[in-house]
């Protein structure tokens, strides 16, 4: 299972996606969020599908390892589900003892169990094909008008850079105490869900010593190197936007605004 949490990892490989402004990835996951939460019908739907389709078809990330990254959020889309599907009000479909299934709860939980899976491949896209050092850098150049107004922009961008490289060497070290303790009879298959979780108790330790070694570790070289944050630091590479940044952007903005018409245009007309 551990194994299967492919966020913060990158896939090296020579494709169009990968060689995109880091700007132009982060503007385009923000944007497809967004049209997540505004698509309504099948119309937008087909339209985010193929468009999700596309995206992975280039950038030349095996379909499989992308979906390996689902299997770790499965029980939150479930309890996510469940709850639409139980607590939104309706036409009733199915009632039994306490629960109520209602036609407007069904559409609710369907469609939200769709964009929770589609916001985890659309997330995925772009940190597996972005470097921690090109998304640093992405941030900072983003959010560097909310420097104007004393916002600490080179330390958010670090930080987050910092925290989406840790997730794959915190995933690795706890598998590496798992097996360690397995070694020695630890038993951590067995049981139902509560003793599994109490299972799972005696790794935190070696876990939060493990990791706040690696962030002392990772401090002291940074100081070491005279690191004082971004004022007045220079780069070894610059961000330039190139003519397939630009083009990207275009088709990022066609998406957003066929969205857009599919919600309040195609299904008022048609009722999709």
């Amino acid at each position: 299972m551990l194994r299967d949490i492919t966020l913060g990892q990158y896939y090296p490989a020579d494709s169009i996606i990968h060689k995109l402004d880091p700007r132009v990835k982060l503007f385009g996951t923000f944007i497809f969020i967004i049209a997540l939460f505004c698509f309504r019908g099948i119309t937008a739907f087909i339209l985010a599908t193929v468009c999700l389709v596309a995206v992975i078809k280039i950038s030349k990330v095996p379909f499989k390892f992308m979906v390996k990254g689902l299997k770790a959020i499965i029980i939150l889309m479930l309890i996510t589900a469940l709850f639409n599907l139980f607590l939104t009000p309706g036409e009733t479909l199915v009632s039994f003892w306490i629960f109520t299934i209602t036609k407007e709860g069904l559409k609710s939980a369907v469609l939200m169990a769709v964009r929770l899976t589609y916001l985890i491949l659309g997330t995925s896209i772009m940190t597996l094909t972005t470097t921690p050092n090109q998304l640093t850098d992405g941030l900072e150049k983003s959010l560097m008008p909310l420097s104007k107004i004393g916002v600490p922009v080179h330390a958010i961008a670090m930080m987050m850079s910092i925290a989406l490289r840790f997730i794959p060497i915190l995933i690795e070290e706890t598998d590496k105490i798992m097996k360690a303790q397995m070694a020695r009879g630890a038993d951590f298959e067995s049981g139902n869900l509560l003793k599994k979780v109490k299972n799972m108790i005696p790794l935190l330790v070696p876990l939060f010593v493990s990791a706040f070694r690696r962030a002392d570790d990772l401090a002291m070289a940074m100081e070491a190197r005279c690191y004082n944050g971004g004022e007045g630091r220079t780069k070894m590479k610059l961000l330039k936007y190139a003519a397939q940044d630009r083009l990207a952007y275009l088709f990022i903005w066609i998406f957003f605004v066929a969205v857009l018409a599919c919600r309040f245009t195609l299904n008022k007309w048609f009722g999709l």
